[in-house]
């Protein structure tokens, strides 16, 4: 149970860091003022407690022996392969790499609030 628990709970920190993150990068798209290489960290914490939360997610299902609705895997999945698609496309579009980040990461936080009301 203490394994579903983490899960669960790293869950809120990838829904809120990628929303902040997003939203900073995001911002740093018009206000220069705002690109720092502390906003890069932020990114790079909040895209690794994806891969962190889907490795957790994998974990729990082969510990705990859980039964995976089948939406909740897709939906994991999805943000964890949206994270290589986001760094791809940003490293080839450099003039509008701050809205790939800033988007993508809002898309991620999308689907982990999704989640949360798919378990409702």
């Amino acid at each position: 149970m203490a394994l579903s628990d983490a899960h669960s709970g790293l869950a809120w920190v990838l829904i809120v860091a990628n929303g902040l993150a997003g939203l900073w990068v995001l911002g740093a798209h018009w206000f220069v003022g705002l690109r720092s290489r502390i906003m890069w960290w932020a990114v790079a914490f909040a895209l690794v407690v994806v891969a962190l939360e889907v490795i957790l997610g994998v974990v729990v299902q082969r510990v705990d022996e859980v039964e995976v609705p089948p939406l909740h895997a897709l939906y994991g999945f999805t943000a964890f392969i949206a994270v290589g698609i986001i760094y791809s496309y940003a490293k080839q579009m450099r003039d509008r790499q701050y809205l790939v980040y800033g988007l993508g990461m809002l898309f991620i936080m999308g689907l982990g609030i999704r989640e949360l009301f798919l378990r409702s």
